[in-house]
């Protein structure tokens, strides 16, 4: 039986940057079965005393975020007062870069998701990958700052999502031997070109798996390993034709990939460490 552990993440803010950070350590432990709530918008009030008298009721881990010293300062030592785990993710580090850098921090709420032009630019991605997704539009494909190309079950539309929230204007192009190449693709610059393939056991398991969730036989074309042949042989000769850098999404998650991705085209300047 799983050992059961509840994890209460507060900020001051709108808290995915404490979550993140929450889920990336715990995901280290998977025999435990961990419940995240999420508190955004902490405020020194009544709410605060309320998560807090939960937190030690349940014996919950608390993770937070908060930048206000006054805020912070009520929950440490709440926390050290009750015997209860907690981790102060920001103030550590902003401590630091005050020494070395012998500057006052701001300790300003929401900056990280303040409404400047970097945020619109992501709007402006987002709209653009999501009118180009799936071969809607073919002119955008001379427009896109990355054109995705691959068979069906290559991640292409949850990657192009992915990268839009990096201020990449992504369109996607669904490939296989019945469909019509549109005559821009081959205008575009090879460069912004990135073939997406997979290995064909992942492909013969998903595909399988999609249309059992849809209540219909697995058994069909669409899930058939010679058809599924087909597709990625017509797939690589695409690639081949177009001369452009191809990615297997097996085994990769979204992020992965799209780190690769980011590396392959050095996106904002994108740099593996």
């Amino acid at each position: 039986m799983k050992q059961e552990l509840d994890v209460f993440v507060l900020s001051d803010g709108v808290g995915e940057t404490a979550l993140r950070v929450a889920r990336a350590a715990f995901i280290q432990f998977p025999e435990m079965d961990i419940t995240f709530t999420k508190y955004p918008f902490i405020k020194q009030d009544d709410q605060l005393k309320t998560i807090l008298d939960q937190a030690k009721e349940k014996k919950a881990v608390v993770l937070h975020t908060i930048v206000s010293k006054e805020i912070c300062e009520i929950i440490n030592e709440f926390c050290q007062d009750n015997g209860i785990v907690y981790y102060d993710i920001l103030n550590p580090i902003i401590g630091t870069f005050s020494q070395m850098t012998h500057q006052t921090p701001l300790r300003k709420k929401g900056l990280l998701h303040e409404l400047d032009k970097n945020y619109f630019d992501m709007i402006s991605a987002m709209e653009f990958t999501i009118t180009n997704d799936d071969g809607q539009n073919p002119k955008g494909l001379l427009e896109a700052d990355l054109v995705l190309l691959g068979i069906s079950r290559t991640s292409k539309t949850p990657l192009s999502l992915y990268l839009a929230n990096k201020n990449i204007k992504v369109a996607n192009l669904p490939l296989g031997p019945t469909t019509n190449l549109p005559e821009q693709l081959w205008d575009v610059d090879k460069k912004r070109i990135i073939g997406l393939t997979n290995d064909m056991n992942v492909l013969l398991k998903i595909r399988r798996q999609r249309m059992i969730a849809y209540g219909l036989n697995p058994d069909t074309t669409y899930s058939d390993s010679d058809e599924i042949k087909k597709e990625l042989d017509y797939s690589n000769q695409i690639y081949k034709e177009l001369g452009c850098p191809v990615i297997n999404v097996a085994d990769r998650s979204i992020e992965e990939t799209a780190a690769i991705i980011m590396e392959k085209l050095n996106f904002n300047g994108y740099q593996n460490s």
